[in-house]
């Protein structure tokens, strides 16, 4: 039994890279690496011998792997068949759900941002909301992995969620139905009297570049560019770097540093996959991450574009798929190295400053709101509100807006949205100056 354990540990050190010739890790200089694989070995022999209920030796090794990884960092993960399976759909641009991007801030289940076009975002759900509920489980305790099982299900079937938002004063019970989700990641529109560009990134999928290669290529005769990169999750970093050479003939766009030297990369602009050097603005907000911070972040620094917005969400790491070697059905997602912007700048829990802030709606509350982010008993509020919501609590009513012309920006839509709005006059600015 003994030598079987010691066998299985010396596979899950191998998924993650620990090479049984290197030196001990200085971290470890109390205890030497057998000492260590001993350990483990122990103790997964010790649950399999005495725990209350049975457990075979591969749900054992899966959980621990699934501890370790989540142990890691929030974006660490071990990805069993199903979600690895999604995972690769979901690069693809099509895949099943609600369409909504989440993640832990300050311990708490939290929106990073809904999907265009999806079942979340159709039904109100916002960046920065707080998912207390999935149906009628709370959220306080909860794993990120199984709230993704919780929320992922059959096209078809509802789900409702119950989230506190920053403002409202009590939580806000969500129906969704669950659909077939088909991103359109790029789309454009022109904006008044047709000499400005409005380009819309929702996340960093496989096309992205290409799209974006083809509405400008059918725009051509535009004064400047608004890109929107509000609500954008990241994506893939190819084409975030593919993105800025668009727009940005020479210099770094990127870089990243690692552990393992030979990870090292940085990434520069290329003359020949300049697109268009017209004046721009980029929106932005708390719910762009990671690939949409590099953009936007790169812009900046190149002085090549006016951030416009609010602060991003601040996730600038780099996180690899290594497939396990025993079947490649299943994955562990490892966070290896950080992101670097072109001045040097991480973007990692800081996430970037626009140049002008601009925010959602007409106005902004300086009072401190009850279920701020920040506030360090922030679960504390959040236990005080499940228990006050055992009825259930009245859905909120969101207006459906459709637009007359929705290959124009109409004055109409600037009015209701105010960053646009602002993005749009901070653009006019940009034209008249460069035409002086």
């Amino acid at each position: 039994m003994y030598k079987k354990l010691t066998f299985v540990v010396v596979s899950i050190c191998f998924v993650l890279f620990i090479s049984a010739n290197s030196s001990t890790n200085k971290k470890d200089d109390y205890e030497s690496r057998e000492q260590a694989l001993a350990k483990l070995s122990y103790v997964l022999e010790v649950v399999q011998k005495y725990y209350v209920d049975d457990q075979n030796m591969s749900d054992i090794v899966n959980k621990a792997i699934a501890g370790l990884m989540s142990e890691l960092d929030a974006h660490s993960s071990y990805l069993d068949k199903k979600r690895y399976k999604g995972l690769k759909q979901s690069t693809k641009g099509e895949f099943g759900g609600l369409g909504i991007v989440i993640g832990m801030r300050d311990g708490v289940l939290t929106v990073i941002s809904p999907i265009d076009d999806t079942p979340a975002k159709k039904a109100g759900i916002e960046s920065s909301d707080i998912i207390l509920k999935i149906d009628d489980k709370s959220t306080i305790g909860m794993k990120l992995d199984e709230a993704v099982g919780l929320m992922r299900g059959k096209p078809g079937t509802n789900i409702e969620l119950t989230i506190v938002r920053k403002g409202e004063r009590k939580p806000i019970a969500v129906p969704i139905t669950r659909d077939i989700i088909k991103v359109k990641s790029v789309f454009a529109k022109t904006i008044q009297n047709k000499n400005m560009l409005y380009l819309r990134i929702s996340s960093f999928d496989s096309k992205v570049v290409k799209e974006l290669k083809k509405r400008l290529n059918n725009n051509k005769n535009h004064d400047g560019i608004v890109l929107d990169l509000r609500d954008n999750p990241g994506g893939l970093l190819d084409q975030a770097i593919g993105v800025v050479d668009m727009f940005v003939s020479k210099g770094k766009i990127v870089s990243q540093k690692s552990q393992d030297k030979t990870e090292n990369k940085i990434y520069k602009a290329t003359k020949y996959a300049t697109q268009s050097d017209k004046p721009m603005v980029v929106l932005v907000n708390g719910g762009s991450a990671s690939a949409s911070e590099i953009v936007a972040g790169a812009l900046q620094d190149h002085k090549r574009a006016i951030i416009v917005g609010d602060k991003t969400f601040g996730k600038g790491s780099v996180q690899q798929i290594l497939p396990i070697a025993n079947n490649r059905l299943e994955a562990i997602k490892i966070t290896i190295s950080r992101y670097y912007l072109p001045s040097g700048r991480t973007i990692q829990a800081v996430g970037i400053s626009p140049d002008i802030e601009s925010f959602k709606g007409k106005s902004v509350s300086k009072d401190k709101d009850e279920f701020d982010l920040k506030e360090a008993d922030l679960k504390k509020h959040l236990k005080g509100e499940l228990e006050k919501i055992n009825k259930k609590p009245q859905s909120s009513k969101k207006d459906e807006k459709n637009e007359k012309d929705k290959n124009t920006i109409t004055n109409q839509n600037l009015q209701e949205d105010n960053q646009l709005n602002d993005a749009v006059n901070v653009l006019k600015a940009l034209i008249i100056t460069k035409g002086n």
